[in-house]
């Protein structure tokens, strides 16, 4: 049997070295699988030796993991940027190195994943034969695709694609900035495909033809070199760089018990006894099936008729109690229509408020201890359509909430407020893939930015509300200029 994990580089056939690495291994404990790409940056010399300063710090902090798998991610980042900078510091012809990387650590015990990203290397995850990007590119050109600005095809192509605005190597104290290292975590279904790799072959290959490669019925490890050769085929100019996690584990079957068999019924939860009390065994049921016999009895013999027992005691029983419950009835009717309260008049309802359903309670308990900056909606956390009762608070500074498919929200008859209310702290919310329907007001904004990908607004009339926080008591100069673009023209880009 192959293994559930494969990690390749290749040159490429432009450049004359190679300044990928990655990571495509089991760590020691926990069987959990490590996987990263890291691209270096700085030359024939620099850009390697950020790449495998960056490599040995993950698996020097990977090699035996806490709990908390996101803080060890982090910590092995951080603690790759800090060595990075000092070796700058030491040796000046690799003042100019840094590189780029992307973290995930896949958990098969638990049917889980987490990352951890700077740059412009990727993570993808392909579920029922759909390949969704779960990173950024914190780049100029990255966030002009993710943003629906230009299309994948015009970014593969764009002049400055190879720009980037964020490495290790480029600052100190990179974890102080909230934004700088993307984390997040995700299910990782059996069937599921996780592909890492730098920009090498995202520039060259893309998202469709990737998507078919992925879905061809091969080992893992030929996957990999068909992507590396797709790459080269269409100019390899850049290293190229794959690494592929597959979780191979079998999904849960029920199995049914034959009749005729005895079967134990037992609690899910551990039974709870009182020592002073015997306690009771489980329930045993037991089918039996009748035996086949072909002998008959040659005489029958029946039981002679009981005699009816007598019908006169019940009869009378039945009409005192017919009697005593008419008089009661009489007597209620009577105390109801002269008791003094009956004179205060019903007060109509201003307002209906129902409580939030369990949906609505875990969607946004999610959001509020969210680790990182990005929320995938699969049905396997929360099934579409959700209905709401109350708003869906953003409040942190950035936002990326994205759906593997269409995600329905649905508003209460008797709720008349907004879908998503985005405080004034949150700087940037990205939404992809989300239906709102029936909201007086889908969302209220706070002078946030903003970007809708595939958002659809079904019997919404106020579609998105801003409103702007000037300063009091002071005199306002400026302007708000009015929108350029209308609801259609804004809903046929994010569907592009």
């Amino acid at each position: 049997m192959s293994k559930n994990y494969f990690g390749i580089t290749d040159t490429g056939k432009v450049r004359g070295n190679n300044e990928d690495t990655f990571i495509a291994k089991v760590a020691t404990t926990d069987n959990l699988i490590i996987a990263s790409v890291i691209d270096g940056v700085g030359g024939y010399s620099g850009g390697e030796i950020a790449a495998e300063i960056a490599k040995m710090s993950v698996l020097e902090h990977l090699g035996k993991p806490s709990v908390d798998l996101l803080a060890d991610m982090k910590k092995a980042i951080a603690d790759a940027n800090t060595k990075i900078i000092s070796e700058k510091e030491q040796v000046k012809e690799l003042e100019n190195m840094a590189c780029v990387l992307t973290l995930a650590v896949a958990d098969l015990n638990k049917n889980i994943f987490y990352y951890a990203h700077v740059g412009d290397t990727r993570l993808y995850l392909l579920r029922d034969r759909s390949l969704v990007k779960i990173t950024k590119d914190q780049s100029f050109v990255g966030f002009m695709e993710d943003s629906g600005r230009i299309t994948e095809d015009e970014a593969m192509k764009h002049p400055k694609r190879n720009e980037i605005n964020k490495a290790l190597g480029f600052g100190n104290d990179i974890v102080a900035q909230e934004d700088y290292i993307e984390t997040g975590q995700s299910p990782f279904l059996p069937g599921d495909l996780l592909l890492l790799c730098s920009d090498g072959l995202s520039d060259m290959v893309n998202k469709q033809q990737i998507t078919e490669i992925l879905l061809e019925d091969d080992e893992l490890n030929n996957k990999g070199s068909n992507l590396i050769a797709a790459a080269n085929a269409n100019g390899g100019l850049d290293n190229i760089t794959v690494v592929l996690v597959e979780n191979t584990n079998k999904p849960a079957k029920h199995v049914a018990t034959k009749p005729g068999q005895t079967t134990r019924v037992t609690p899910s939860q551990p039974l709870l006894f009182d020592e002073n009390k015997p306690v009771k065994p489980p329930i045993v049921l037991t089918v039996e099936e009748p035996e086949k016999s072909n002998k008959f009895p040659t005489t029958i013999q029946a039981e002679p008729p009981k005699k009816p027992a007598s019908r006169t005691g019940l009869i009378i029983l039945l009409s005192v109690l017919a009697l005593t419950f008419l008089g009661t009835t009489i007597f209620l009717y009577w105390l109801y229509n002269n008791h003094p309260a009956n004179d205060i008049k019903p007060q109509p309802l201003t307002e209906v408020t129902e409580k939030r359903n369990t949906k609505e309670i875990m969607l946004q308990d999610t959001l509020n201890k969210l680790k990182g900056q990005t929320l995938v909606i699969t049905d396997s956390l929360f099934s579409s359509p959700i209905v709401l009762h109350q708003a869906l608070e953003f409040n942190r500074d950035t936002l990326y909430i994205k759906a593997d498919k269409e995600f329905l929200i649905i508003c209460d008859t008797l709720y008349k407020g907004a879908a998503i209310n985005i405080r004034p702290a949150t700087r940037f919310v990205q939404l992809r893939n989300i239906s709102f329907e029936n909201f007086e007001t889908a969302i209220i904004s706070s002078g946030n930015a903003l970007v809708l990908k595939n958002i659809r607004f079904t019997n919404c009339p106020n579609t998105i509300q801003s409103t702007y926080n000037l300063a009091q008591k002071k005199y306002i100069n400026g302007s708000i200029p009015r929108s350029s673009f209308t609801a259609d023209s804004l809903i046929m880009k994010t569907t592009e």
